[in-house]
């Protein structure tokens, strides 16, 4: 569940609580609430990925006092799922919100506001619930509640939209059967935007399919294809009627008279149908193979194209699922077969890909698949930082760019959520400050200030919190814990130490905490920018141990990031640094491959920031 106190104010927290102190102040002295027996609970729907509590409170907190607000969110990315639940105090209150809000537009959206229906009874029984085809393009969720509300109380009512577009059917949920009869009596074959409109019961998707296989089961009409345009309709008709009585057949033609190559034939019944589909079907007609199956409507085909397509894909991710091996940072000679025989001691391999660009160049990555999963582990933990040429590889199981996304997001909203329960004097592994300054962290201020996930004014864990919009508490002097302050508009100054060992360790926090890592530019003293870039020579970087690689690694990613980020530049290092070494030697080499992921991560800061009601700064 989300948490609403991380998305409303302060102020609009004091409000709602404000009006639950009052309610309980009624209750006790007796004052009757106006409708006991109600709920005062809205359910506000078709809502913008980036609406917060925050929004929704200042909208309906015109109405009247709010109980609670909350935005339901996916459990693991904490991405809005597009709808939430406001609470009133007073059923009244709640009327007042479904008369004057509903279809308000909210981030360029109208919201669709109706009653939380609680039981599931009446959702699921459908008592009331219309269905309405054949709507015209123009006719939208406030057009189609406007038509339908003169025949009763409307529970719900919506327009199927893809794209943003209406799909031309909707459904309205009406509070009784009786509401419902009178819709459908008074507007079914009726004009809509000089439509003509079908309006009927809503039949549960499951009797619907039952109702669909009782059809295929008595299937009268056939269709058949791949007609030589020289077959006339007689001849058409006498090769079909040697299999019984037909009622109706037709060729298909085009504005011109000319065949479309298909018809359909429907015969008076079923046992006669069939057995001309059993007969003809792959037989030779003209020099042509005719093709002979039970007539289908659109939607049944697209539906069962898309069903064979979606067993088709699983079936194919199944089959690769960990076998097949995703390798970068090759060099731009590899070609498949070189990438075959530096991995074909583990195993039978079914295929080598190195992918390349329109030019025929070298994109840098591949992919290798093994019969077994076994051999692709070994072929992982064996290959993984291996020199092939000059370069260290990258290996690891090949995965689906939703996959990896879904993943990273995940990873970013566990860290915060740490980070939110942290005491002051620990820092997070990877965190880079900026220039010349702690990394985001400071003690010994008697400051108590608010921290995501916790209550305003309230002394955590023995520890004072320090506010992070600016990185500094704030009644702390200016330069305090940042050395050189006086010179801080000089943004690239920085004092060489003498030697590189003195370096790291005069940027590495006393506890831990990460490093302090400036951004060298030209001012930057020769010597010591040259011994950090001497390690990166591949025959060196490969005896130092894997956190001083890491080390090194960060030292030099942080002032690349901080020229296109100099506002996430910690953040997005903190995350590359989760990736591996190898990889991250690839990025420092080629400046594409890193401007990529610095963009990768933004989107993903981008989007925490949006679902958590965060500002985002724009640092480029």
């Amino acid at each position: 569940m989300s948490n609403p106190g991380a998305q409303l104010s302060v102020e609009q927290q004091q409000q709602i609580a404000a009006a639950q102190a009052q309610a309980a102040a009624q209750a006790q002295f007796g004052v009757p609430p106006a409708a006991p027996q109600a709920s005062a609970s809205l359910y506000v729907g078709e809502l913008d990925p980036s609406v917060t509590e925050a929004m929704l409170f200042e909208m309906f907190n015109t109405i009247g006092p709010v109980a609670s607000i909350r935005v339901c969110r996916d459990a693991v990315t904490r991405r809005s799922l597009g709808y939430a639940y406001v609470n009133f105090h007073n059923v009244l209150d709640g009327e007042r919100a479904l008369d004057t809000l509903n279809y308000t537009v909210i981030k360029n959206k109208p919201c669709r506001i109706m009653w939380s229906q609680r039981d599931p009874a009446l959702r699921k029984t459908g008592t009331g619930n219309i269905f309405i085809k054949n709507l015209d393009k123009s006719i939208d969720n406030k057009a189609l509640h406007d038509t339908f509300n003169v025949f009763g109380n409307i529970l719900s009512c919506k327009v199927a939209m893809e794209d943003g577009s209406s799909k031309g059917y909707g459904f309205v949920h009406y509070e009784t059967a009786e509401a419902a009869e009178n819709a459908i009596k008074h507007v079914n074959g009726m004009l809509l935007k000089d439509k003509k409109v079908y309006v009927g019961h809503h039949i549960p998707k499951k009797e619907r399919q039952s109702k669909l296989e009782e059809i295929k089961a008595k299937f009268t009409n056939i269709y058949v294809k791949n007609l030589d345009t020289e077959v006339s309709l007689e001849e058409f008709s006498e090769i079909f009627a040697r299999f019984g009585k037909i009622t109706s057949v037709v060729i298909t033609t085009d504005e011109n008279g000319n065949s479309k190559g298909f018809g359909f034939v429907n015969y008076e019944n079923h046992e006669e149908a069939a057995n001309a589909v059993n007969e003809l079907h792959d037989t030779d007609l003209k020099g042509k193979k005719l093709f002979v199956a039970r007539a289908q409507k659109k939607h049944e085909r697209e539906e069962e194209l898309r069903r064979q397509y979606e067993q088709a894909k699983m079936e194919k991710l199944n089959k690769y699922q960990g076998v097949n091996l995703y390798i970068k940072n090759l060099e731009d000679d590899i070609d498949d077969e070189k990438l075959r025989q530096e991995f074909s001691v583990y195993g039978v391999i079914t295929s080598a890909k190195v992918m390349r660009d329109e030019r025929d160049q070298s994109k840098g990555f591949g992919f290798v698949c093994f019969s077994s999963p076994d051999e692709a582990t070994k072929a992982v933990t064996e290959m993984n930082g291996r020199m092939i040429g000059n370069k260290p590889i990258y290996v690891a199981l090949a995965q689906r760019k939703d996959v990896r996304k879904s993943q990273l997001e995940a990873q970013i909203n566990q860290r915060n959520q740490i980070r939110a329960y942290m005491p002051v004097g620990y820092a997070h592994p990877g965190t880079y400050g900026r220039l010349g300054r702690p990394a985001h962290f400071y003690g010994g201020v008697g400051m108590i200030n608010a921290v995501p996930g916790t209550t305003p004014n309230i002394r955590t864990n023995n520890y004072n919190m320090v506010n992070r919009s600016n990185g500094r508490p704030q009644n702390a002097p200016q330069n305090a814990g940042r050395p050189n302050a006086s010179n801080r508009g000089a943004r690239n100054q920085y004092q060489p130490t003498k030697q590189h060992n003195q370096y790291s360790q005069n940027n590495r926090v006393a506890n831990g905490q990460g490093l302090s890592n400036s951004r060298n530019s030209a001012t930057a003293s020769q010597s010591s920018s040259s011994a950090i870039s001497s390690v990166f020579d591949t025959r060196k970087f490969v005896g130092v141990s894997p956190e001083a690689q890491k080390q090194l690694l960060g030292e030099q990613l942080f002032p690349k990031i901080s020229d296109r980020q100099p506002e996430l530049a910690g953040k997005i290092t903190g995350m590359l640094l989760e990736m591996d070494n190898a990889e991250l030697l690839h990025l420092l080499e080629n400046k594409a491959a890193l401007d990529s992921k610095v963009d990768e991560a933004v989107s993903v800061l981008k989007q925490h920031a949006m679902a958590t009601g965060q500002n985002f700064p724009d640092s480029e």
